[in-house]
């Protein structure tokens, strides 16, 4: 009668790379069997054993099982036959065959049934069997090995996919964040020149208000004349800032119109290009401002300050500030004592064509008044304060009555 019997082995330090693996032995010969379990005891593999092949297969669903060593001759069922078996069943056990010289054509169909690892012969050479089990044991994990690196990387694989499916949408919405990031910035630095401009005129009496009505007709002007977006708002900035300069002048000439400053007081006057210039320079975003600012005051045909710069020498956006600056400041009594009308204004500002004036830059100007305005597509409206409602946005500059900016457009 055949049987079937478990038997775990005494554990050698030397041997604890092997706990984890499984050996049946099936023999119909229990000196056989004995003689394996204490071949394989300094291993410390587990060792299980069985009688026939039949009792092979019941250990077969309960055990799991790395190696099988069956020997070739047992009644009811050969070793090749139960090792075909195993190779349709568990395909992952390693399969060695035990036979004798007088079984090769068994032997063969071993081979070719049961795609046996290796066939050992009767008697056996322990060094050949405990070597032969070792490498069976390493190629085992260097396959376990091989089969979680792959796994590992077809997770790192669809984790990769499924961060590239979100990695469009999360730099989308970082780069969303950063352009209002950007934007805030930008409209705070050009909040904080638009109040600095109106800090400025608080010394100028009547001419509260000046800065911002050259910078708005300035950047009307620059569009007319095809400049790009870049350089209408270095324009409208550099007219924002053109009397900065002033900082540097005393209050008696301030209060004077220009043609009436003594000598002394004109030269003094005529720095103050240089002085805006000067303060901006330690800006690098104002580098273009600043030159716009240096040559505001020169003249076409030479006669200018602080550089008696001519012509095409000076820059366009200079030359455009020139021309809105004095019309602007006919109207205020800046340059003479009597307060010109608009109209005056642009009269006498034409005479100054090809002279103190940019033809080209004087003929866009007067074009500008030649047809009314478009009016503007989104009316503002006029709202007491009691009147506001959340979500509203300013649709102009709030001034104090000093002309101060209070809130700036925009200003939700």
């Amino acid at each position: 009668m055949s049987s079937t019997n478990l038997d775990q082995v005494e554990v050698l330090p030397s041997a604890l790379p092997g706990l984890s693996r499984t050996v049946l032995c099936v023999d119909d010969e229990t000196s056989i069997l004995s003689a394996m379990k204490r071949l394989f005891r300094p291993c410390g593999y587990r060792v299980l054993t069985a009688e026939s092949g039949a009792a092979a297969l019941v250990l077969f669903e309960t055990e799991t099982i790395d190696l099988i060593i069956s020997d070739m001759r047992m009644p009811e069922m050969s070793g090749a036959e139960l090792l075909a078996q195993v190779r349709v069943r568990w395909p992952h056990v390693t399969r060695l065959l035990l036979t004798g010289y007088a079984d090769v054509s068994s032997t063969i169909a071993a081979i070719n049934d049961g795609q046996i690892h290796r066939y050992l012969t009767k008697p056996w050479q322990d060094s050949e069997i405990l070597l032969t089990v070792k490498e069976a044991f390493d190629r085992m994990s260097l396959l376990d090995e091989k089969n979680r690196l792959e796994a590992l990387s077809v997770r790192q694989h669809e984790e990769l996919k499924a961060l590239n499916g979100t990695l469009e949408q999360k730099v989308e919405e970082r780069t969303a964040e950063l352009a209002k990031v950007n934007d805030r910035l930008k409209k705070n630095y050009f909040n904080s020149i638009k109040s600095f401009s109106s800090l400025i005129e608080l010394r100028g009496g009547e001419l509260m208000g000046h800065a911002r009505k050259v910078a708005d007709l300035s950047r009307r002007l620059a569009k007319a004349m095809n400049l790009d977006d870049v350089q209408a708002h270095e324009v409208f900035i550099a007219a924002l800032m053109h009397d900065i300069g002033h900082i540097g002048l005393s209050d008696a000439i301030l209060a004077k119109p220009v043609s009436k400053l003594n000598p002394e007081e004109a030269a003094r006057y005529r720095l103050h290009p240089i002085f805006g210039e000067q303060a901006l320079l330690g800006l690098d975003d104002m580098q273009p401002v600043a030159s716009l600012l240096r040559s505001h005051h020169e003249r076409h045909d030479g006669r200018g300050f602080p550089d008696g710069l001519k012509e095409n020498a000076i820059p366009l956006g200079a030359r455009i500030l020139a021309v809105v600056d004095a019309y602007e400041d006919l109207q205020s009594g800046h340059f003479i004592t009597e307060k010109l009308s608009a109209h005056e204004a642009r009269t006498m500002i034409g005479r100054g064509r090809g002279t103190q004036f940019d033809p080209v830059t004087i003929d866009a100007f007067l074009a500008l008044f030649a047809k009314p305005a478009a009016p503007p597509t989104n009316r503002p409206l006029k709202l007491r304060t009691d009147e506001l409602k959340p979500g509203m946005v300013l649709a102009q500059d709030f001034l104090s009555a000093e002309g101060v900016l209070l809130l700036s457009a925009d200003h939700g």
